[in-house]
C-alpha cells in the first residue's frame, strides 16, 4: 500500500504545483521572479497559452492542493499512532510533501491575487 500512497502523494502534490505554476504563469510568477532577482523574459512565451485556461489551472491547482493536504494530513495521524517497530512511511518524505505543497500554496495564492 505504501507505493499507491507515494504516488498519490506525488501527483496530488506535483500536479497541484504544475497547474498552480501555470495559473500564476502570466502575472504573479514574474513579479516574484523578479523580486528574487531572476529573470522572467521567457514567461512572455507561456502566458498567452496558458492565459485561456486560468480559470480551471486555478480550480485543478486547488483541488490537487486540498488532496495532498488531507492525505498529508491523514498520514501525520497515522504516524502518530504507529507502534515504534511499524513501518510508518518516512518522516523526510512528508516533509517533502509538506514543502511541495506550500510551495504550491504561494503560487497558488499568487496567481489570485495578481492574476
Amino acid at each position: 500500500m505504501r507505493g499507491i500512497s507515494t504516488w498519490w502523494n506525488g501527483l496530488a502534490t506535483g500536479g497541484g504545483i504544475f497547474a498552480a505554476f501555470g495559473a500564476a504563469a502570466c502575472c504573479a510568477l514574474p513579479l516574484m521572479l523578479a523580486s528574487v532577482g531572476v529573470g522572467s523574459a521567457w514567461l512572455g512565451s507561456i502566458s498567452p497559452v496558458v492565459a485561456p485556461y486560468r480559470v480551471p489551472l486555478l480550480t485543478l491547482a486547488s483541488a490537487l492542493l486540498l488532496a495532498a493536504t488531507l492525505r498529508l494530513l491523514w498520514q501525520l495521524r497515522q504516524a502518530r499512532t504507529c507502534p515504534a517497530d511499524g513501518a510508518c512511511g518516512s518522516s523526510t518524505y512528508r516533509a517533502l510533501t509538506a514543502i511541495g505543497i506550500a510551495i504550491g500554496a504561494a503560487l497558488l495564492t499568487g496567481a489570485f491575487l495578481y492574476g
